[in-house]
């Protein structure tokens, strides 16, 4: 959950470049507001051929699409090369550590704090190349530090997250540790030359790195499946051949990753060289740091607790959760950050002008759009959650039990798609309102709330069953979240709008309801003479077509008008086709 990472966009001055739609987001509020007057600035050399505005967020998005399927593929893969086993449950918590480790040194404050100025320190008389060489130096220091120190202590991190008491390979785990904890300097690093480039208007390269990431994994897990013997004989053995083609390879995925971005950066104009000293300008976001380092810092703690409950369960039981996770978020991906990625700004603005009834207009829509969207797919994965993990997850050596196990997770967790979804919307309006104290106390009643849960899990399941438990322990946080994060708002803006947003929920409801019905039926249809994952692949795609086309007909049908837009579009794509 990186909900701040949006906090830079509402900062960035420059945010009022980009054209205005003609006709707003919210309830057809007109834009308001008078761009500052700036004085003209050499642009960078790939600005100038900068494509529009329209073709660039085009090919971003085409971009993110390819990482995010190139991503999901490897994990697939090494799903179906190792199985869901002790040795992804060890690689998977090894993989976690860099992104725990630097999200808690670099992650939430170079986004709230750093980015930002980025931007702002372009008006210096250098085009800000000071302060970016001396940003670049502090982030490599700390870098480096945080580097060296949590691989020396591999053993000791690696036992934050790991339970003893259930059936997880500690030493696994941990020699995959000494191989991918170096990738933290590799993460950082891309997140701050991203961060860089960003700032100059560059964004191609950043979205493209992680698809470099993901074809590297890729190979390199097909170099494992070539490889002979079993890492989990003899763990503590560094030279084990599939240990090390799995590490290494991974940790030169991440340094692919992060040097992808430097001939990008040459480009620009940019050259680096050591400069020494904290910028004055730094201090004036320090209490707003804080807060993001807390919100940080109570998440990862969630993190933590959460891992550790799934490794006191059956082995498989991290592996299945981070797939099961990954497929619970995939249309949050797809469709929920499209969404508050076009919307964003407008929030920011109207909060900036102090706009708070175009700001409510534009929250109630999106929380709308929301629904209208992630509602009938999270109603589909209930139905076809079972199909959906063993139609993805049963080949090599993945068996049907724990594909049909990944599945079940999905299925009782689907109904926290939309409350996730309604979570980041929420926080990125108090941070487009300037508030980082919420968000941070918001998250820790929800990790207060969440720990208990985990270890009631934990506690009362049986190991097998202990994944389904923490699945749906997160999805009742995410309601807890929306919940909370609603009132909150409603105190600080008064009338939310709400009951036009529960009226398009509860007509949502009912169609995904009919869509529930006639997927569940046409589920079976299917005969079970094809085979076990034949026949999840017939059921999905038949339970996901019938499903989401009975409960957006239903939808149509009820001149919902969210969907005017929508409807218009597709009927736009038909006639040209």
């Amino acid at each position: 959950m990186r909900p701040y990472d949006e906090f830079a966009t509402r900062m960035l001055p420059r945010i009022l470049d980009a054209p205005r739609p003609s006709e707003p987001i919210g309830d057809r509020l007109p834009a308001v507001g008078l761009e500052p007057e700036r004085k003209p600035r050499p642009e960078p050399a790939e600005s100038k051929k900068a494509p529009s505005v329209v073709k660039a967020s085009g090919r971003m998005a085409i971009a993110t699409l390819t990482s995010r399927i190139t991503g999901f593929a490897w994990k697939v893969l090494l799903a179906a090369v190792a199985g869901l086993s002790a040795v992804y449950d060890s690689f998977t918590v090894a993989n976690t550590l860099p992104l725990i480790i630097n999200e808690l040194l670099l992650g939430g404050v170079l986004t709230s704090v750093v980015v930002p100025l980025l931007v702002r320190s372009q008006d210096d008389e250098d085009g800000g190349e000071a302060y970016t060489q001396r940003m670049l130096t502090m982030a490599i220091t700390v870098l480096l530090a945080g580097t060296v120190l949590s691989t020396l202590g591999a053993p000791l991190v690696t036992s934050l997250l790991i339970d003893d008491s259930g059936e997880a390979n500690r030493d696994l785990a941990t020699a995959f540790a000494y191989l991918l904890l170096p990738g933290l300097l590799c993460y950082g690093l891309f997140a701050v030359l991203s961060a860089v480039l960003n700032a100059k208007q560059i964004f191609g390269p950043a979205q493209w790195a992680p698809v470099i990431n993901n074809l590297v994994i890729i190979l390199t897990i097909g170099l494992y499946a070539l490889v002979p013997g079993d890492p989990t004989l003899n763990p503590l053995a560094m030279s084990d051949p599939k240990l090390l083609v799995l590490g290494i390879g991974v940790f030169t995925a991440m340094t692919m990753q992060a040097l992808f971005l430097i001939p990008a950066l040459r480009r620009s104009g940019f050259r680096f060289k050591w400069r020494w000293g904290l910028d004055e300008r730094l201090k004036e976001f320090g209490g707003l740091a804080a807060w993001i380092f807390g919100y940080v810092a109570v998440s990862q703690v969630g993190v933590i607790i959460n891992t550790r409950v799934l490794t006191s369960g059956d082995e498989g039981g991290v592996a299945t959760y981070s797939n099961a996770w990954l497929l619970f978020q995939l249309p949050y991906g797809v469709i929920g950050v499209s969404l508050l990625t076009a919307i964003m700004p407008r929030m920011s603005r109207a909060a900036a002008d102090g706009d708070n009834r175009r700001l409510i207009g534009d929250l109630s829509y999106a929380s709308r759009l929301s629904t209208l969207t992630l509602l009938p797919i999270s109603a589909v994965m209930v139905v076809a959650g079972t199909s959906i993990g063993v139609a993805l997850f049963s080949f090599g050596k993945g068996t049907l039990e724990d594909s049909e196990r990944l599945g079940q997770a999905l299925a009782v967790s689907a109904f926290g798609l939309l409350p996730y979804a309604l979570v980041m919307l929420q926080m990125r309006v108090f941070y487009a309102m300037k508030d980082s104290r919420t968000p941070t106390l918001i998250m820790a009643v929800m990790t207060a709330v969440k720990i208990p849960l985990l270890y009631l899990a934990g506690g009362v399941l049986s190991p097998a069953d202990v994944v389904l438990g923490v699945m749906m322990v997160n999805s009742l946080v995410f309601v807890v979240g929306a919940i909370m994060g609603q009132v909150w708002l409603w105190v600080q803006l008064g009338n939310l709008r709400s009951k036009r947003v529960l009226g398009v929920i509860l007509f949502t409801v009912v169609a995904c309801g009919l869509g529930v019905l006639a997927a569940w039926l046409v589920g079976l249809l299917v005969p079970d003479a094809l085979g076990a994952t034949l026949q999840a692949w017939v059921k999905l795609v038949l339970q996901g077509v019938v499903g989401l086309g009975v409960a957006f007909g239903v939808l149509v049908a009820l001149k919902i008008d969210e969907l005017n837009p929508i409807t218009r579009r597709v009927t736009r794509m038909a006639k040209r086709a």
